[in-house]
C-alpha cells in the first residue's frame, strides 16, 4: 500500500502481499516462437490429439486463444511436454492459418455454424444404393458445402450389390463429379479400397455421409490397422445407428494422404451458404443464370434456366433438384 508523499523504496512503505503467490497479470503475450508444428487428428471433450512430428501427443487449448475453436485438420503450434508419453498434456497456443473449412449446421434455421473439418482438400460423399435408399438431396447439399468451402467433391457409391449405380451416376453425370463405385465383396478382398485410395493420394479427405452407408466400413478398409466401430441399419427405420461420435484423421498406408472419417448425419444445414451462391454447386447449370432478372430466385416464371433446360442445355432433372434445394431453404425445413 503506498503512501503519498513516500518514496516506495523506502523501508516505512507497507506493501500488501499477493495471497495468490503468483505473478501480476500482463496483456503481454509470449510469441511462442519455438514452438512446434502440430496436426490435430482428434478432439474429445476439450482433449486434443496431435500429431508433433511423429509422436501422438495429448494437449488441451490454451487460455489466450480464448473462445477461438480447434477442429480436427487444423495446423497448430503446440508447446510445452511433446514428448507423448503417458499422462502429459501440451498446450496448443496458436492456430495456424487455414487453407479451407468444411462447415454446416444443424438444419437451415439453425444460425450456428459447426465447423466440420478444417485444412480438407477433398469431401467424400458416401451414399449407398441400397439399404438405405439414396438420397440425392443430401448429395445435393454435400455438393453446395463442398464448392462453397473450395473442396473438390468425390461421389462413392456404396452397396452396388444390392443395387444398380447406373440411374444415380446418370442424375449426376453432368456435373463432371468423380465417383467409385464399391460393393461389400469388393470391401472384403481389398480391390474397391484400392480404387478409393487411387483418388485420395497426396490429399486430405473427408468423409461424409449419412448413418449406414457404410462410410466407416470403407475407411476401415483404407486403414486397416485403425478399425473403427461399424454398426447396422435398422430395418423398421430403414436408418443407420451412429457408431462414430467424433471425426478422426487416419493417414493412408504409406503417407500417401490423410482419411478424415466424420460422424454420420441426418442433415445438413446449410444456412452459413448464401442462397445466391447455391447455383455454383450446378455447373450445368450456371451459365444459364445470364439471362436471369436481377435478383432472380431461379423458380420464378421469369427464370431462363427453364429455356435453358428445354434447349438441351442441361438435364431437367438437375434444375428440379436445384429448385428443391432452394425452395427446402425457403421452407427453412431440414433432409
Amino acid at each position: 500500500m503506498r503512501r503519498y508523499g513516500k518514496n516506495p523504496d523506502e523501508d516505512d512503505v507497507r506493501v500488501r502481499p499477493n495471497r495468490k503467490g503468483n505473478r501480476p497479470r500482463t496483456n503481454i503475450r509470449p510469441k511462442h516462437e519455438d514452438a512446434a508444428e502440430g496436426f490435430v487428428l482428434t478432439v474429445d471433450r476439450g482433449r486434443l490429439t496431435c500429431l508433433v512430428e511423429d509422436r501422438i501427443v495429448m494437449a488441451m487449448k490454451a487460455r489466450e486463444l480464448g473462445r477461438k475453436g480447434v477442429v480436427v485438420g487444423d495446423r497448430v503450434a503446440v508447446v510445452g511436454d511433446l514428448s507423448g508419453a503417458k499422462d502429459t498434456l501440451a498446450r496448443v497456443v496458436r492456430v495456424e492459418e487455414r487453407s479451407s473449412v468444411l462447415r454446416r449446421t444443424a438444419d437451415d434455421d439453425d444460425p450456428f455454424e459447426r465447423v466440420v473439418v478444417a485444412n480438407a482438400d477433398q469431401l467424400a460423399i458416401v451414399t449407398a444404393l441400397a439399404d438405405p435408399e439414396p438420397r440425392p438431396r443430401l448429395i445435393d447439399r454435400c455438393l453446395v458445402a463442398a464448392f462453397d468451402a473450395g473442396l473438390e467433391p468425390l461421389l462413392v457409391l456404396t452397396k452396388s450389390d444390392l443395387a444398380s449405380p447406373d440411374k444415380l451416376l446418370e442424375s449426376y453425370g453432368s456435373l463432371g463429379v468423380h465417383h467409385v463405385v464399391t460393393s461389400r465383396e469388393e470391401l472384403a478382398d481389398g480391390g474397391a479400397a484400392d480404387r478409393v485410395r487411387e483418388r485420395l493420394a497426396g490429399r486430405v479427405t473427408a468423409f461424409v455421409g449419412h448413418s449406414g452407408v457404410g462410410k466407416t466400413t470403407l475407411v476401415n478398409a483404407l486403414v486397416p490397422d485403425r478399425q473403427r466401430a461399424t454398426g447396422h441399419v435398422n430395418a423398421v427405420t430403414g436408418r443407420g445407428r451412429h457408431t462414430t461420435t467424433s471425426a478422426l484423421a487416419l493417414p493412408l498406408p504409406g503417407g500417401s494422404g490423410w482419411v478424415i472419417d466424420t460422424p454420420g448425419v441426418r442433415s445438413f444445414g446449410l444456412n452459413h451458404v448464401d442462397p445466391s451462391r447455391v447455383i455454383h454447386a450446378f455447373p450445368d447449370l450456371e451459365p444459364g443464370t445470364e439471362g436471369c432478372p436481377r435478383a432472380c430466385s431461379h423458380d420464378e416464371p421469369d427464370c431462363a434456366l427453364d429455356a435453358w433446360a428445354a434447349e438441351g442445355h442441361a438435364d431437367p432433372q438437375r434444375l428440379y433438384s436445384l429448385r428443391r434445394l432452394l425452395s427446402t431453404r425457403e421452407r427453412r425445413e431440414g433432409d
